[in-house]
């Protein structure tokens, strides 16, 4: 846990919020230097394709309001990953939405192969039950080669769902009713969505969040 307006400012190169604004240090801790290349990329997904193409359109105010935790597992196999899960989803739920909406758990060095990582989340829901959190938080999946079933690995589709690096979002059962309470159309939305990604293709989605995008 961060401690003290020092720890943050000595990482702040890497933070992905205005430090000048109020931010809950439960949203900045345990960050390292060395996360900063995950860190960084995921963020820039958020902001360039996430909310950028409105390919989630609830996404934008959690990220405008800076109440996204971007964690950072360091996790080499599948239990030290559930543990990790464990404790970040017993954090968000221990603290207040006005603090910090939604968690991004981002493993880059376990579960690369996405067929893995799926059957990985049969283990993400079970520790969602095990906490007895049902009804609570969910956990929703993105990975750089995610693929809906049914699909072609290079279909469209699966775009909307893949991130920089295997990904775990947390996210509270609340907010996503109260989001699809909100949407009149969600069918109109998900079209809207693959009109985008078909006129960006494949390399356009790539330079999107890449670092030589800036």
């Amino acid at each position: 846990m961060l401690a003290g307006a020092t720890a943050i400012v000595a990482l702040s190169p890497l933070l992905p919020y205005d430090m000048n604004d109020t931010v809950s240090p439960f949203i900045t801790a345990d960050l390292q230097h060395e996360d900063a290349p995950y860190i960084d990329a995921t963020r820039r997904w958020v902001e360039r394709a996430v909310v950028g193409l409105n390919l989630c359109p609830f996404a934008r105010a959690p990220m405008v309001q800076q109440k996204i935790r971007y964690a950072m597992s360091h996790a080499r196999d599948t239990d030290t990953l559930l543990d990790d899960l464990l404790g970040e989803l017993q954090s968000l739920n221990a603290i207040d939405a006005s603090e910090c909406e939604t968690t991004l758990l981002i493993h880059p060095y376990v579960l690369g192969d996405f067929l893995d990582y799926n059957d990985f989340l049969d283990s993400a829901d079970a520790a969602v039950e095990t906490l007895g959190l049902e009804g609570a938080l969910q956990v929703a999946s993105f990975h750089p080669h995610y693929q809906f079933a049914e699909s072609a690995p290079d279909d469209i589709e699966n775009f909307s769902n893949r991130s920089p690096y295997p990904t775990l979002h947390l996210l509270r059962e609340a907010s996503v009713e109260r989001a699809m309470e909100a949407m009149t159309d969600t069918d109109a939305i998900y079209r809207r969505n693959m009109d985008t990604l078909q006129r960006l293709g494949t390399d356009g989605w790539q330079a999107l969040w890449r670092d030589n995008a800036e």
